[in-house]
């Protein structure tokens, strides 16, 4: 199983379908709210949210933007150099508690460094939609990946793509 790619694995327009959906529970939500002290009781105290336009808790955009970029990850950043940019966010439509978000990114481009010949920057637009089919986040970034190594054997092959994994010693 690969885990992210190189530079030369990424082509304008594909589209990765990130797997597998995550179901937001009101716990998950909760817990995020509180880790980054955002008390907002749009988010924590129902009987707030049932007098707003909403009429119930709304997930945090944080923490959807968080679920996408996580999802992002194996098949967008996972043999990332950097993360460089985000370059804009939006939130389209609300989340609420029992929503499962999936996500999928779209490479727009890809540009080779101009100092460092071992490495590129790929651009992509990641969206994340709920189970409806309905956009509710979109969001573009730019990852500095490194390209393929010139000689890559077996051995290291696999340490490369799971990276600090002991190698099982057989007798």
């Amino acid at each position: 199983m690969q885990f992210g790619r190189y530079f030369e694995e990424f082509e304008v327009g594909a589209t990765y379908k990130h797997w597998p959906g995550k179901t937001v529970t009101e716990y998950d939500d909760h817990l995020f709210c509180l880790i980054t002290m955002n008390h907002h009781p749009l988010h924590l105290d129902s009987h707030y949210a049932e007098g707003t336009q909403q009429g119930r808790n709304v997930v945090v955009g944080n923490y959807v933007y968080s679920l996408l970029l996580g999802m992002s990850v194996a098949d967008v950043s996972g043999k990332a150099i950097a993360n460089l940019e985000v370059e804009s966010l939006r939130h389209v439509k609300p989340v609420f508690h029992g929503d499962t978000i999936y996500g999928e990114s779209t490479v727009l481009d890809k540009k080779e460094s101009s100092s460092k010949n071992d490495r590129g920057v790929v651009q992509v637009e990641t969206i994340g939609y709920n189970q409806d089919g309905v956009v509710v986040c979109i969001y573009r970034r730019k990852v500095m990946v490194p390209k393929r190594p010139a000689s890559e054997g077996a051995d290291e092959a696999f340490t490369a793509e799971q990276p600090r994994r002991p190698v099982p010693q057989r007798d």
